[in-house]
């Protein structure tokens, strides 16, 4: 009995420090899940999205992702920011989607484009 009992106070306290790592894990976590932020781009428009949802939806890349998570952990980054940036990366994206569709039909768009590389590769001559 006293061996078990020995033992149980070793593993409490490694069981413990596990549950002040993922409670602290879930702060952060949830703060992101909580706060929203309301769209004003493309399929989103008019609606709130969690943070979080934005940070995995399809227009933020794994590795932005990852890094934007890392900073915010090491609390390089306030929620606010990355409230801002993954808002704006959205924003964005949806816009030059938006451009892309308009412009896919229309001949004119693709000489515009052709006319600027054109243009821009003569500059850094």
């Amino acid at each position: 009995l006293i061996a078990v009992k020995t033992s149980s106070k070793d593993t409490a306290p490694a069981a413990g420090e596990k549950d002040a790592d993922s409670s602290k894990e879930e702060t952060w976590e949830t703060a992101l899940k909580t706060t929203v932020v309301d769209m004003e781009a493309g399929e989103l428009r008019g609606h709130k999205v969690s943070v979080w949802d934005l940070l995995h939806s399809k227009y933020i890349p794994e590795e932005n992702r990852k890094e934007l998570l890392e900073l915010y952990q090491a609390g390089e980054l306030t929620l606010e920011q990355v409230k801002t940036v993954v808002s704006t990366i959205v924003a964005k994206a949806e816009e030059a989607r938006a451009e892309q569709s308009a412009h896919a039909s229309s001949p004119r768009a693709e000489t515009t484009v052709t006319e600027a590389e054109h243009t821009h590769g003569l500059q850094e001559d």
